[in-house]
């Protein structure tokens, strides 16, 4: 089962061109993606197409493994509520804990504050053979510092270093830069901007409120956070655009329905991994022999 050609250029910002997230449907892809198919439930339909994706990624995960050439970090991005965490529970409940890790990066620490704006998530990266998963990153360096400049104070940057427009593009330069470096040393991206409008944030945050169950969910940061829901999608914008590179681009995925998000994330991730042509490592000569001699001796057990 794989994701069509048409629904992945659909998802890809094609470098060297706007994000254009106001012009991109929160709800459905292009291509006509669930919509396409004599199917009576769309939601049912993603599911299905989920399992399938699912199934795709765990002996892909184990060629990964197997292969320990490459190494696979997912950059998942969103708005409040647009479902990340679910999106991660759900998408990678197939695949063995043992090749996976999911890093999720809160308000740094005094720590991280005295590094480099990449450093911890540096620290993160991904092993050969293995699958990072990132939950948010290094992208909120120009997406949360730009909504709300002040936070740059606490960075203790120094006196010299570019301010304005001129941070940004320089970020942006530093972001590229690194991916580009990684991809060349076996990392592959899989960057992920769920796109969630502001009505199906609203209802999502309403829900936190009215299930008990949910409580836990919500934070008053969230409120406050979503009356800049206009600046955080220009600086998203602004982000897409600059960064959406022929080794690391990314991909806009509609998650107004969870359902669909999910399915569109675990086709994303399948068709990535099956790009890097993975095949079990053939033995070689000496190799061969110590098998045989293995194989003897538990015969003559």
């Amino acid at each position: 089962m794989k994701l069509h050609k048409r629904v992945i250029e659909d998802l890809m910002v094609v470098p060297g061109e706007p994000a254009d997230l106001k012009g991109r449907s929160t709800k459905v892809t292009k291509s006509g993606w669930l919509h396409a198919k004599d199917e009576p439930s769309p939601k049912d339909l993603a599911e299905e197409d989920l399992e399938d994706f699912k199934e795709e990624l765990s002996p892909a995960q184990e060629l990964l493994y197997a292969t320990d050439t490459y190494a696979v970090l997912v950059i998942l991005q969103a708005l409040d509520a647009a479902g990340k965490d679910g999106t991660i529970k759900h998408v990678m409940s197939g695949v063995n804990p043992q090749g996976c890790e999911v890093t999720a990066f809160k308000r740094p620490s005094a720590d991280e504050l005295s590094h480099d704006f990449l450093w911890r998530c540096e620290k993160a990266l991904p092993a050969r053979g293995r699958i990072g998963i990132f939950n948010r990153s290094y992208y909120e360096e120009v997406l949360v510092t730009r909504v709300h400049p002040d936070v740059l104070a606490a960075k203790h940057l120094p006196p010299d270093t570019a301010t304005g427009k001129k941070l940004w593009h320089r970020r942006y330069e530093d972001i590229n830069a690194f991916e580009r470096h990684l991809q060349r040393n076996g990392t592959h991206f899989v960057k992920l901007f769920l796109h969630v409008s502001k009505a199906e944030q609203k209802k999502r945050l309403l829900e936190r409120l009215d299930d008990p169950d949910k409580h836990w969910k919500f934070s008053a940061a969230d409120l406050a956070e979503r009356a800049y829901f206009d600046d955080y999608t220009h600086a998203y914008e602004k982000a897409i655009t600059a960064t959406s590179t022929p080794w690391a681009p990314w991909y806009v995925v509609p998650a107004d329905h969870k359902y669909a998000g999910r399915a569109l994330v675990g086709g994303v991730l399948a068709h990535v991994i099956e790009q890097l042509d993975l095949h079990l490592p053939e033995p070689g000569g000496d190799e061969r022999a110590a098998l045989d001699r293995a194989r003897q001796a538990l015969l003559a057990e």
